[in-house]
């Protein structure tokens, strides 16, 4: 099981890596954009481009934050429960987000297939929507390997206590 872990705390990893770099090439395309707006030259299709990298930097980096825990958390609930409490509470809301991950997941499948097979592209640089989709679906698939692994996580340390 610790070798599942670190394979998708490595593809977790990478993925995050990707969306910094994605996040960073946002902000350079926007600066670009603005400067040669001034100039009275827009680079074209900068909203879409944009709006299509912005996905991946949400979806690629969703399993990374949550293996750090880096999301809002409500603690001051879960301290004033037991530990038993508080291992159920977290297996049960591990495993709705585990089952609300599968389902965006499948539905950003069924969505990339259906881009694909139409060949819906943006209206501008005809970049093709597709790609993205199905790179958040293979994330959400991540996530729900992440919530699932932290399940097993809680309760292993149960028994080692």
């Amino acid at each position: 099981m610790d070798g599942l872990f670190s394979i998708v705390r490595w593809v977790s990893k990478i993925l995050n890596i990707i969306a910094g770099v994605a996040l960073a090439f946002i902000m350079f395309l926007t600066v670009a954009d603005v400067l040669s707006r001034a100039g009275g030259h827009p680079i074209i299709g900068t909203y879409e481009i944009v709006a299509l990298v912005l996905g991946l930097v949400i979806g690629f980096g969703i399993p990374q934050v949550s293996l750090e825990k880096g999301h809002v958390y409500m603690e001051f609930l879960l301290d004033k429960l037991p530990g038993r409490g508080r291992d159920i509470m977290n297996t049960f809301t591990r495993s709705l987000c585990l089952v609300l991950f599968l389902l965006i997941g499948y539905k950003l499948l069924y969505v990339a297939a259906g881009y694909q097979s139409t060949g819906e592209v943006t209206a501008t640089v005809q970049l093709p929507f597709y790609p993205v989709a199905y790179g958040v679906a293979i994330c959400c698939f991540l996530e729900c390997a992440v919530f699932a692994l932290e399940i097993v996580r809680i309760w292993r340390e149960e028994k080692n206590e």
